[in-house]
């Protein structure tokens, strides 16, 4: 099993910075991949970024050029900097890891699905 624990959120004016941490801890041997996922009350989950055990990168379009994923393995900690923060980025990030090479589909959604969770941090961008 794995536990993640996110941490950095806050409040922040539009145009402002924050960078996101999420420890694993547990059988973190096991992961392959890491992902920040974000909701807003109402709405469903939705993938940011992901990363895989050797350093491959994803985002999603509305992250591309403003959010960096990026992992620390000795610390096993990912990280999610985000910058140029827009109100609608207001919502709680979440992380979560897939103890799988092998995945079916999209990364994020194989991250989705994989029960992996931590409680999530609240970020919240005023204009």
């Amino acid at each position: 099993q794995v536990q993640l624990v996110e941490s950095g959120g806050g409040s922040v004016q539009s145009g402002g910075s924050l960078r996101l941490s999420c420890a694993a801890s547990g059988q973190t041997s096991r992961i392959f991949y890491m992902g920040w996922f974000r909701q807003v009350p109402g709405k469903d989950r939705e993938g940011v970024a992901a990363i895989g055990k050797y350093g491959s990168t994803f985002y999603v379009d509305s992250a591309k050029g403003r959010f960096t994923i990026s992992q620390d393995n000795a610390k096993n900690t990912v990280y999610l900097q985000m910058n140029d923060l827009k109100p609608e980025d207001t919502a709680m990030y979440y992380c979560a890891a897939l103890l799988s090479s092998y995945y079916i589909g999209g990364l994020l959604g194989a991250l989705g699905r994989s029960g992996f969770w931590g409680q999530g941090t609240q970020v919240t961008v005023s204009s």
